[in-house]
Order: C-alpha cells, then structure tokens, then sequence
C-alpha cells in the first residue's frame, strides 16, 4: 500500500507539491501565481511556490488568502547579522513565507554548505515558525557505486535536528544526476530510498520526490509507495505545467 500523509482529524490523504522557481522569475512572471489562484484548489492536494527572494513579498500579496502557501529557497542560521546578501528565517516569515527549502544539492554543490550547516538552518526555521523542506541525494558517481542508501541515510541523520519536530517537517529525496538532465530512477529504486528514508522519521511526515518531474512523468512518479508529493523545478515556472502535476497528485487521494 502506498503511504501517504493524513491531514491531520480529515482522515483525507495529502499530497504535499512544492514549487522552487530557483533563480528565475521577475515581475512579470507573478501572473502565472494569479493563474494557480484563479484555477481553485485541487482536492487533498497542497500546493506551495518558493520564487526567488526578491519575489518573495510581491508574491505573497497576489497569494494573501489563497490555498497557495509561499515558501524560500533558503535561509541563514542567524537571525539577523553581518551577513551581507544573506536572508533569515524571521525575514521569509515577515515576508509571508511558511516553507523554506534547505540543504538542496546546488546549495550544497554551489556554496558549499555542509549537513552541519543544514541542521543550523532547520533550526533557524523552526525558530521563525517555518516548515523546513530538507533535501537529501546522491550524485551519480554515488549511485554506480552502489553508495545512494547509504549516502542519503548519512546526509538526512546530519542534517536534521534531534529530537525531531514531527508535523513540522518535509524531505524531498532528489538524486543529483536526475535534476534538471530529465532523467529519473526507476519507481523500485526511488520506493526503496523513500521507504528506508520513512524509516528514520517520524510516520507522519510527507517525504517529496524531486528531479525532472514533468506533468508527463508525474503521474508515474506519485504512485511510488512513500512518495507523498513533489519537489518540482523547471515545471514550476509555468501554471499549467504545476497545475497538470498538481492534478496528477489528487489523482491519489482517496
């Protein structure tokens, strides 16, 4: 059977997809958020987008009062400092966020962080009242050597908080050589990393896919026992490609 998050006292099964814009988007490009919010919510789907930070207040005004959460892409430890360019978790709260995605694998392969400095930042949002998306994956070397449990395993017990905040966490489980190539694993491999990943967490939290998931493959992707939703890239950027995956995720609710 495949497992799924329960909205908590509904008894209805959640799929939880999540938008990252990355570094796209400019002004002009909120009209695709006023086309999520003109097309209504998608039944025991939720849906988020985290656009790039100067977005980030602008968005909120176009989602204020919506079924659409807004979320960032990443946060400091500290909650204010000398840290030039640098954003807090309280600064994505007060700008209407309620998600912010941590650890991803171009934040770690790009700035360097460390499963160290990911576990600073889950509690940095924890602290601002922000839901942390924590990712987790291996690279393709990683993966010919038969490494990807073992890898994803150690990268998720050093990046997380002890003791855990269940209800106040996600995962997403992206392999590094699948993002944005448009190659995915097979469903057996992702089910086996979601399902030892949903061993070491709390029962009742949404462990995401992400890594070139399409409205083509979407479908294919969310049938995989322990995948609870969506981490999505490039298809984020258009409303009806996330609408088209979205749709694909309600297809499961029962």
């Amino acid at each position: 059977m495949n497992a799924r998050r329960m909205a908590p006292g509904s008894g209805a099964v959640v799929q939880q997809i999540v938008g990252n814009w990355k570094m796209n988007g400019l002004g002009a490009e909120l009209g695709e958020l006023d086309a999520l919010v003109a097309a209504g919510p998608v039944a025991g789907v939720s849906l988020a987008i985290c656009p790039p930070a100067t977005l980030l207040s602008r968005a909120a005004g176009r989602l204020a009062g919506s079924h659409v959460m807004l979320g960032g892409q990443d946060c400091h430890a500290a909650q204010s400092g000398a840290h030039t360019g640098d954003i807090s978790a309280e600064m994505l709260a007060d700008a209407g966020a309620r998600l912010v995605i941590l650890g991803h694998s171009e934040r770690r392969a790009d700035h360097g962080e460390t499963d160290a400095c990911v576990r600073a930042k889950v509690e940095a949002a924890w602290r601002a009242g922000l839901t942390p998306i924590v990712c987790v994956g291996e690279t393709a070397a990683e993966r010919d050597a038969g490494c990807t449990h073992e890898v994803v395993l150690a990268q998720l017990s050093g990046s997380l908080p002890q003791p855990l905040r269940a209800g106040l966490l996600m995962v997403a489980y992206e392999p590094v050589w699948a993002i944005g190539t448009g190659r995915t694993p097979t469903p057996d491999e992702i089910g086996a990393v979601h399902q030892a990943i949903a061993g070491v967490l709390p029962p009742d939290t949404p462990i995401l896919y992400g890594g070139s998931v399409r409205p083509e493959n979407a479908a294919a992707l969310l049938a995989v026992p322990h995948v609870c939703g969506a981490l999505v890239g490039g298809a984020s950027l258009k409303a009806a490609d996330f609408l088209a995956i979205a749709r694909a995720a309600g297809a499961f609710v029962r």
